[in-house]
């Protein structure tokens, strides 16, 4: 229930549909929610956005009050007025002032599940980027960090805003650039109230794990064999080769 999150949010969503009209379900193939906000009494704390197809295209920064894009390419072709959003943000915090002197019912906490994986395939001193995916968010208030072999890493470090679930939680993920090393391990830490204590996702190279020695002794012994093997035979033929060029030659009548 909204008004016992503490938490007002409002949306503007735009479906295109390609299925035809009638009776079946509504299939869309792009779904974009432009306008997509909250604002919560922790903080205070808010934010507005536009989505499209789960990834953000713009949102506005609160604070300098200035559209910020995900991807300055897209400032080349539309324009937003930072203002429309923050009249949004001054509305939704109206409404949640209002919603919740009426109401006395306790915050509810959800639990984060964190998945962590590295972007592409992992080569030992080859440049990579370790993905923290946090999914099941709310309230949208949770600290995100990195940590190397347990210490803080802040260098190499980002993260998206939060991006809006059909259920009303959230997810978000946070990005490190890391040389992949055997020596090294990392984790993704989360704090959220939704969790007892911090939350480590533990992530580190899978390396071979080398041979036991009796595995090392079995392999050899095979090797040895078929090398043995390749040496009788090849006497063989070579003893087959001989005798067969030694044979008498019947020369015919003069």
């Amino acid at each position: 229930m909204i008004l016992n999150r503490a938490l007002i949010l409002g949306a503007l969503a735009l479906t295109t549909v390609m299925s035809t009209c009638g009776g079946e379900d509504i299939v869309a193939d792009h779904v974009a929610a432009y306008g997509a906000a909250f604002y919560q009494s922790y903080g205070p704390s808010g934010q507005f956005t536009f989505e499209f197809d789960g990834d953000e295209e713009l949102y506005v920064d609160l604070q300098r009050k200035e559209t910020v894009w995900r991807l300055p390419v897209f400032s080349e072709f539309v324009s937003f007025d930072p203002q429309g959003g923050l009249r949004n943000m001054a509305v939704l915090k109206q409404n949640l002032d209002i919603l919740s002197k009426l109401s006395n019912s306790t915050a509810a906490n959800e639990v984060p599940e964190v998945t962590v994986f590295p972007k592409s395939p992992v080569m030992l001193g080859q440049p990579n980027t370790l993905i923290c995916l946090v999914d099941n968010i709310f309230p949208p208030v949770i600290n995100i960090t990195w940590l190397s072999n347990g210490h803080s890493v802040t260098e190499g470090v980002s993260e998206t805003n939060f991006l809006n679930k059909d259920d009303h939680s959230f997810w978000k993920t946070s990005y490190l650039t890391f040389l992949p090393s055997a020596d090294d391990m990392y984790d993704c830490k989360v704090e959220h109230w939704g969790l007892d204590e911090p939350l480590l996702k533990h992530w580190e190279p899978e390396t071979p794990a080398p041979m036991s020695e009796v595995t090392e002794t079995v392999v050899c012994a095979l090797g040895l064999a078929v090398g043995l093997v390749g040496i009788v035979a090849g006497t063989v033929f070579i003893i087959q080769g001989l005798r067969s060029g030694a044979a008498p030659r019947h020369q015919g009548p003069l």
